[in-house]
């Protein structure tokens, strides 16, 4: 008894240095609240919504997928490279390209953003050490081609290297990894999806499995950066990652999201 409740504020105190470092990171001059602007370039010349007070930084010029930049101030134009990407800075805005899919745009980064302004803060269910679980690892080998849909209603060819098999009171789930990295990364969706927490789904990372099993921790599931940010462009989960249970561990909401 005396050894689970030492795990247990062992684990709380881990969780909540984790969580403080998720708060900070969402916060800083490069988290998602800083994204305050995302425009898609059509063919030809275009111009970008800028925050309030931001004199005008020239326009964008989309050919045959390269971008230019034309600055305001006149000069040679500037091929905009999105990787690694080439940015453009005016104060406390900068801009760059990324592409999705055959989409190209221009994400415009605001270090004073109004969003960061009034950021209230993350908000999670309480430490529950019963959504801390080992969970069986079967491996793909090769990797197995998926279908991951996005927020944009776009669907990408991706790649999992397995999946995670966990047990939920006495029923057996599964979550397929998405991405090929050297850790797990998950997207999933469960029964307080939409209601407790982000109806988007949420994400979960987790380290490399060792002798076949991995350990997923609920505790820290987070809302994807889409649940911040109306100009991120979030995955969701795949069909296999929707599960019928409740997860009531990890983030929670944020606002009406």
């Amino acid at each position: 008894m005396i050894a689970l409740l030492f795990f247990a504020l062992q684990l709380g105190a881990e969780v909540e240095r984790w969580r403080a470092a998720e708060e900070a990171s969402l916060r800083s001059d490069t988290g998602w609240l800083t994204i305050a602007g995302l425009t898609w370039l059509e063919e030809g010349r275009n111009e970008i919504e800028l925050p309030e007070g931001v004199p005008k930084f020239g326009a964008f010029e989309l050919r045959g997928g390269k971008v230019l930049f034309h600055p305001a101030e006149g000069g040679a134009p500037v091929e905009m490279r999105p990787d690694p990407p080439t940015r453009i800075e005016r104060g406390a805005v900068s801009v760059w390209v990324i592409q999705r899919g055959q989409r190209i745009g221009i994400r415009l980064r605001d270090t004073n953003s109004k969003m960061r302004r009034e950021f209230t803060g993350r908000k999670w269910y309480p430490l529950k050490p019963e959504f801390r679980l080992e969970a069986k690892w079967a491996p793909y080998n090769p990797p197995k081609p998926i279908k991951v849909p996005n927020i944009l209603g776009d669907t990408n060819d991706d790649k999992s290297p397995g999946y995670a098999e966990f047990k939920l009171g006495g029923k057996t789930y599964r979550l397929e990894a998405v991405g090929v990295g050297p850790g797990l990364f998950f997207v999933f969706r469960d029964g307080t999806s939409g209601k407790e927490t982000y109806g988007g789904g949420r994400f979960l990372d987790a380290d490399k499995p060792e002798a076949g099993k991995v350990i997923l921790d609920f505790n820290k599931a987070t809302n994807p950066p889409c649940a911040f940010t109306p100009y991120a462009t979030c995955p969701l989960p795949p069909r296999q990652n929707r599960l019928p249970v409740r997860i009531e561990a990890g983030e929670l909401k944020y606002g009406d999201h």
